[in-house]
């Protein structure tokens, strides 16, 4: 069973940036698909930008042209840099995997198997 661990969240003001980075016990078939989610109090988590085993990357508009999914293989770190930061950004992100998906869910939080437990990020104004 993978273990993962995300790090790096913190306040920030709008327009600023931060590095999100989850280290995995293991880079194996338990993380052929991983990525990020996020979640506020209250609403579903929801896809941020996940990646397959060939580096398809996939983002959510939200997170286009500001968010950047990214990792260290030999490190097992997977990266998101967040750039800039908006007040609705505010959410606790987190770092999932898992080994098998249907790739037309893959934004579905519900597709991942493996999850850490979260970094929070809060952007004020």
């Amino acid at each position: 069973q993978v273990q993962l661990a995300e790090s790096g969240g913190g306040s920030v003001q709008a327009g600023g940036s931060l590095r999100l980075s989850c280290v995995a016990s293991e880079f194996t078939a338990n993380t052929d698909y991983m990525g990020w989610f996020r979640q506020v109090p209250g609403k579903e988590r929801e896809g941020v930008a996940v990646v397959d085993r060939d580096w398809t990357l996939t983002y959510a508009d939200f997170a286009k042209g500001r968010f950047t999914i990214f990792n260290d293989y030999a490190a097992r770190v997977l990266w998101l840099d967040l750039t800039r930061l908006k007040t609705e950004d505010t959410a606790k992100y987190y770092c999932a995997s898992t080994n098998r998906i249907d790739w037309s869910k893959r934004l579905a939080a519900s597709s991942y198997r493996y999850w850490g437990q979260g970094t929070q990020v809060t952007v004020y104004q």
